[in-house]
């Protein structure tokens, strides 16, 4: 097949399994991100992330990740909610993105999918699906393949559809029609860097993840400083402040993926609730969510320190 019947196979099959936006980029040794990533972690805005230290040449060079590799396959797949299931009742929050099943899985099995029909019509090729799972810079490469810009809060926005949505990628040896970049939308807006109450962005373009609700409530280990004693506004897995703020947003359209919808008693959920869970029924609950990530135990530190620490 041509690079360009390819392409086309690509992004009719990436549209037939749900994917809502597909794009390609040339695979090359990202080097205009080699200085930001460098200063980033040598400001230590990773917090206790210290794997982001680790394979640093595979987050630029997608040739170590796939040898061989010619083009990065990237795509959207939406999870914005059709509720807010915290809004008007009196429970915490958590994380559109956790209401559903673990999207690593998911996702995955599709990107899986849409590898085979490939190497049906194209033969053997070597290739690797990734869907936040490996030292790739995700943003960057969906930013390259013309799937949006990288807005003020470092999340990737599109037009069309916001900020809602996993990124997925396919790293592969064979050729194809690469997109281009587009424009910056986000102006002279600051709403993301206004809303966050953390103080997570230092500068437009910049998060310093150590500071971030959802850095505090999954990645970090340790117990939540005290300095950020009443700043979560009830946020006990991840945030979504700096999107829900984002103008951008209101494009945003409830997923058609049924996996994602909210466990029956998660949607139920009150502030009683979450304090009285047992271990037994968060990993019963959980056992196929994100919010596994978090362990029953930093559950529970997240909801004493967000309960005992309010304004």
């Amino acid at each position: 097949m041509t690079p360009s019947e390819s392409t086309l196979l690509i992004k009719r099959r990436a549209a037939a399994l749900g994917f809502d936006y597909c794009g390609i980029s040339e695979a090359r040794f990202l080097e205009e991100e080699a200085l930001r990533l460098e200063n980033w972690l040598h400001n230590h805005m990773h917090g206790e992330m210290v794997w982001m230290e680790n394979h640093v040449e595979k987050r630029l060079d997608p040739t170590k990740l796939v040898p061989g590799a010619k083009s990065v396959v990237c795509l959207l797949y939406n999870y914005f909610p059709s509720k807010d299931i915290a809004a008007g009742k009196d429970s915490y929050k958590i994380s559109k993105y956790a209401y559903g099943a673990d999207y690593h899985r998911v996702i995955k099995n599709k990107l899986r999918e849409l590898m085979t029909s490939l190497q049906e019509h194209t033969g053997n090729i070597n290739g690797r699906v990734f869907v936040d799972s490996a030292p790739v810079l995700e943003r960057v490469w969906a930013k390259n393949s013309g799937l949006g810009w990288i807005g003020k809060n470092t999340i990737l926005l599109n037009r069309n559809m916001g900020s809602f949505f996993f990124l997925a990628e396919i790293i592969i040896d064979i050729e194809l029609e690469y997109d281009g970049p587009v424009k910056d939308y986000c102006g002279t807006c600051t709403r993301c860097l206004d809303g966050c109450p953390t103080g997570a962005f230092p500068a437009p373009y910049v998060l310093d993840a150590s500071r971030c609700i959802s850095y505090l409530t999954i990645e970090l280990k340790n117990n939540i400083p005290e300095s950020f004693s009443g700043h979560m506004e009830d946020w006990i897995f991840g945030c979504d402040i700096c999107q829900d703020v984002c103008p951008w947003n209101r494009f945003s359209k409830p997923h058609q993926e049924p996996a994602f919808e909210p466990h029956p008693e998660l949607e139920q959920m009150t502030k009683k609730d979450w304090k009285e869970i047992t271990e037994e029924i968060f990993n019963e609950l959980f056992k196929n969510s994100p919010l596994k990530r978090t362990k029953y135990k930093g559950m529970k530190r997240n909801i004493a320190f967000v309960k005992n620490h309010k304004r």
